[in-house]
């Protein structure tokens, strides 16, 4: 398994300000859908918003199966031996076990080797590679990615949250020792995939909470700001875009994320506030706006949904670029407002075309 992705020019114009043909939009559906909503309902919601699905077609009306990590009542082990459990088929669960919880575990600890994993799964380089310059040949461009959860997440997967936060506020020296490991694992990702001729490295972890990050922003400058310096060096190097991932509120951490190295970040709308993502970071980098699932797309009317996407183009876009929009499709959101976001998701796309 690999977390390699096929990107459009539009997405790289997008990322540089030079004029894309519309807004780069994505229509991301949760492998837990499939067994929520009627299967037909969502082929023909596919099939009828081809901007959002341009891979679609007809013959193409297998669901996905869930990750190894995301299968209700098997409770997965992955490759640095953190030990996954979920209560639904294909919603991402929480780790049930830590291996270095205790701190005399590091001393025979070895961790996964890059050559043969992505930190959840084996991983195939010769395939990315192949898939990457495939890729090329059609116009389009490979993007890379590390695990969800590469640096600080990983570190809380290993030794436990609170553990964690405990081992930042203590100066605990093994930590350090733990950073490094985690961080020379992620490194050598990181540079195979620009080996393979990446055009953009995607960075995703969690870590903003409802209000305000999972750690302070005194503690993640003094221990993850480095990682994410160090391991979006060899991508610049390389003229590769950087892409970040957080869901929740991050914005006591993005200036310290932006001179880390980042091109363009996705962030919630709502939780960080449309008028706080307008004031502070349009025109400095591209916005990959994350729309809404907590509030009017799920408890909203289809008119709502048209407001909001239509008023987030008009305040973070531009002819220029620097604007791109994501929308996840989670259980529980009605259909007709399912419909809706995709609907709006076309029609503003192409907003300023």
């Amino acid at each position: 398994m690999d977390f390699t992705d096929i990107i459009t020019e539009d997405t790289l114009k997008a990322i540089r300000f030079e004029r894309p043909e519309h807004i780069p939009v994505i229509f991301w559906i949760n492998p837990a859908c499939w067994h929520h909503y009627p299967k037909d309902v969502l082929f023909e919601l596919m099939a009828e918003h081809l901007l959002l699905f341009p891979d679609f077609t007809s013959d193409d009306k297998v669901p996905p199966e869930p990750a190894p990590w995301e299968r209700a009542g098997k409770p997965y082990t992955d490759s640095w031996g953190c030990v996954w459990e979920t209560t639904d088929d294909g919603i991402t669960g929480s780790v049930t076990e830590h291996p270095l919880s205790d701190w005399d575990n590091l001393r025979n600890f070895t961790p996964p080797d890059p050559a043969r994993s992505n930190g959840m799964a084996a991983i195939d380089w010769a395939m990315i590679e192949d898939k990457i310059l495939k890729a090329e040949g059609e116009g389009k461009h490979g993007a890379g990615s590390l695990e969800h959860g590469h640096a600080f997440l990983r570190l809380s997967y290993l030794r436990g949250y609170e553990n964690l936060l405990l081992d930042m506020a203590d100066g605990e020296k093994k930590l350090r020792q733990l950073i490094e490991i985690v961080e020379s694992f992620s490194l050598a990702i990181v540079q195979r995939y620009v080996d393979c001729g990446a055009a953009m490295m995607r960075y995703p972890e969690d870590l903003g909470m409802q209000l305000g990050p999972m750690l302070s922003p005194e503690h993640f400058r003094t221990y993850i700001k480095p990682v994410y310096e160090h391991l979006m060096e060899p991508a610049r190097r390389a003229g590769c875009l950087v892409h970040m991932h957080s869901d929740g509120d991050i914005r006591d951490l993005v200036d310290d994320l932006i001179t880390s190295g980042v091109d363009a970040i996705n962030l919630q709308d709502l939780v960080n506030g449309i008028d706080w993502i307008a004031a502070n970071l349009k025109g400095r980098l591209c916005i990959d706006l994350d729309i809404d699932r907590q509030q009017i797309t799920r408890f909203g009317s289809p008119e709502q949904i048209d407001e909001l996407i239509c008023q987030e183009v008009q305040m973070l876009g531009s002819p220029e670029g620097g604007l791109m929009m994501i929308y996840g499709l989670y259980p529980g959101v009605p259909l007709e407002n399912v419909r809706a976001i995709a609907d709006a998701m076309e029609r503003y796309a192409t907003f300023y075309s």
